[in-house]
């Protein structure tokens, strides 16, 4: 009696426990596929903040190379997407890190058109202190958007400094190493964007496909 009744609960249990284990899987599922897709509408939301859509054709999401360059931070494998109009070459999207902000790293996301001047940029991430160095995020201020329309002479182009070091931008009271960090960050992508514009066209796309 007592075995038939250990075998019946623990029969139980394994059915629970089975039962649990497929909603768990289900739930996981539904819960990638919703994750996927909101990851999908925010890349093509910051893609659209720095690249207005009007000025591409293709699915610049599904356009890109891999890329490990010193001038886009320190950390391998950035990301860049290709911009083409009709396919042409139009402007490079760059994901590059600077390790210099006052809190440590800021993520950016700067394009580059085939002149070499800059479309947009945009902060993607940043751990900086709030009311100071946070003020590099567009809803904090229009900081970020003095960006625009400037391009780099070269790598010895004294502009490309906050006003307290010579410079043409602007630096934020009580907080010089932020926008210090972005300016240096920003003039070392539209330099990598320059001298590689062309060849990067050539290379084998590398975004995987995102089914619809």
């Amino acid at each position: 009696m007592i075995i038939s009744s250990m075998v019946k609960n623990g029969a139980i249990l394994c059915g629970f426990a089975l039962l649990t284990t497929g909603l768990v899987a289900t739930i996981n599922t539904l819960t990638a596929d919703k994750i996927a897709e909101q990851e999908q509408l925010q890349l093509t939301n910051q893609l659209q903040e720095v690249l207005p859509h009007s000025k591409y054709s293709n699915e610049l999401s599904q356009d890109c190379v891999i890329i490990s360059d010193p001038l886009l931070g320190p950390y391998d494998n950035q990301v860049i997407y290709r911009a083409r109009k009709d396919n042409e070459p139009v402007a490079l999207v760059i994901r590059h890190v600077t390790p210099s902000g006052y809190s440590g790293d800021i993520n950016l996301l700067s394009a580059v058109y085939r002149d070499g001047t800059i479309a947009g940029v945009r902060v993607t991430k940043h751990e900086e202190t709030p009311g100071l160095g946070d003020k590099v995020e567009v809803k904090k201020s229009d900081w970020i958007t003095t960006f625009n329309a400037k391009t780099v002479q070269s790598e010895s182009d004294d502009r490309w400094a906050v006003k307290k070091d010579g410079g043409q931008f602007d630096q934020f009271t009580g907080a010089t190493i932020t926008p210090r960090a972005v300016v240096g960050s920003v003039k070392n992508a539209v330099l990598y964007a320059q001298d590689n514009f062309d060849a990067l066209f050539t290379v084998a796309n590398a975004c995987p496909e995102v089914t619809p």
